[in-house]
């Protein structure tokens, strides 16, 4: 560890601005190829992801799956009376799983033989990074390769009235960290996030209601499993209004006042009353007081320009991760961040990462994972397609497991049998999509997925099956 107050300035290879899952991977990698690396992180080891993020929602999300399979437990045979749950708790094991996990980021740290510097960073303009401590002196630090992983967080609705430090505002914090279960939940914002949030707090009993500016829900997924997502979220009691604008948010009590518009100008004003509203409506980098314009550090919609290789348009400085812009995905910035200092390493097989083929996943009751193009995307790419599809409600672990809620959708390009897209809907798809990824890294096409033995009895025969049917062989339906 680096000594508070002491100049350092004596020979880092990298130095790596930010400890989340883009930075800390990166120096772990970077420290593999033999480079000297210091890390700077100004709060918590994991960044966001690990401490506020990916990592405590899931434990959240845990809580309410399993209170809603013990709720349905009759038809599994099962009796149970007096279910509840105790939300103080339920936080706590968030937090205690978050804790966990942090420290062990710490020991990896000190496994690789990695600084880590504890304080926020800003580039000097000469060269090198001025690092300033909670408490010490500031010093500074000199590598020829600096790599940003600063993150990014959470958009507020400016102009709309109650602001998010008023307590009945929340971020995706206040939000994870409930003192008590809200009886009435307005969510703006129908993308990952919000949908989590929605499916947690739905789950425990909250009247939720979820507000959308675009005209469907989950905009960025395929327009098919969007439809099926809003209907299975709605028989589960959720509300949505799409196409929805929120004009202005007003004390109403201890709740909030929504004044709610149809977002393309039709209709009157509409209000709504809510106990807490949480704001989901994307992030925003993190690239306030680091000295980038002194650099000559190009930013552009609160994020850093950067090329192929993560470079950004000043000399020995690269951004990784959600500071860098989207996908804003915790798997992204870790291979961002890998692929970067390799490229500063000089291995000539590393390879530029492909948006395309980064999954997504929503974490929601069911499920929902893609990668590659929607069919909306593919079509307007000039692709002919073959597009297949098949329902859980015809996969035997699906319906053993009493969850055949869902759809399994490939997108295969007509002509050469390339594997465009994979999209699903349903109970542990977010598992399962990584089966299309490494589909998509060894460019396989329908032939080689088509022979691929898949075992039975489980959910991924449903992904042979899809692949089957966009050539009309699928055999159980």
């Amino acid at each position: 560890m680096a000594e508070k107050g002491k100049d350092n300035s004596s020979g880092y290879d990298v130095i790596i601005i930010g400890g989340g899952p883009g930075g800390y991977v990166a120096a772990i990698r970077a420290s593999q190829l033999g480079l000297r690396t210091a890390l700077i992180e100004r709060e918590h080891l994991g960044g966001i992801c690990l401490n506020w993020g990916c990592i405590p929602t899931k434990a959240l999300l845990r809580s309410s799956e399993l209170y809603h399979l013990l709720k349905g437990g009759e038809a599994f045979g099962l009796v149970a009376s007096d279910i509840g749950f105790d939300l103080e708790k339920i936080v706590a094991r968030s937090r205690k799983v978050a804790s966990q996990l942090s420290g062990g980021v710490k020991f990896l740290m000190k496994k690789n033989r990695i600084d880590v510097h504890d304080g926020e960073a800003r580039l000097l303009p000469e060269g090198g990074v001025e690092v300033r401590p909670k408490d010490g002196a500031p010093y500074s630090l000199e590598a020829p390769h600096i790599v940003l992983a600063t993150g990014a967080r959470a958009r507020t609705l400016d102009g709309a009235g109650l602001g998010p430090d008023d307590a009945r505002i929340w971020t995706y914090r206040e939000a994870m960290l409930p003192s008590a279960l809200p009886g009435s939940l307005l969510i703006i914002g129908s993308g990952a996030i919000g949908i989590e949030f929605a499916s947690f707090y739905n789950a425990l009993g909250s009247d939720v209601t979820v507000v959308e500016i675009m005209e469907r829900i989950l905009p960025a997924e395929d327009a098919e499993i969007s439809e099926l997502a809003q209907k299975a979220f709605q028989r589960r009691g959720m509300t949505f209004m799409t196409s929805t604008e929120v004009k202005k948010l007003a004390p109403s009590g201890d709740g909030v006042r929504a004044t709610l518009k149809d977002a393309n100008g039709k209709g009157d004003e509409q209000t709504l009353e809510v106990e807490r509203v949480i704001l989901a409506i994307g992030i925003t980098g993190n690239v306030e007081d680091l000295g980038l314009e002194a650099r000559g550090v190009r930013v552009e919609r609160g994020h850093i320009v950067t090329d192929a290789w993560c470079r950004t348009t000043a000399q020995g400085v690269y951004a990784i991760g959600d500071v860098a812009g989207p996908p804003w995905l915790a798997h992204k910035a870790s291979h961002e961040g890998i692929l970067c200092v390799e490229r500063i390493a000089g291995l000539d097989e590393t390879e530029p990462l492909k948006v395309e083929r980064v999954p997504g996943c929503t974490y929601s009751s069911p499920q929902i994972a893609s990668i590659g193009l929607t069919e909306e995307k593919a079509r307007a790419a000039g692709h002919s397609l073959r597009v297949g599809r098949f329902p859980l409600r015809a996969n035997g672990k699906a319906i053993a497991l009493g969850e055949t809620e869902g759809l399994v959708k490939t997108i295969f390009d007509a002509e050469t049998g390339e594997l465009l897209g994979a999209h699903m809907i349903g109970p542990e798809v977010t598992e399962l999509i990584q089966g299309y990824a490494v589909a998509m890294g060894l460019e396989s096409t329908e032939a080689e997925l088509a022979h691929t033995i898949f075992p039975h009895p489980t959910l991924s025969e449903a992904m042979h099956e899809a692949v089957l049917d966009a050539y009309g062989r699928v055999l159980h339906t």
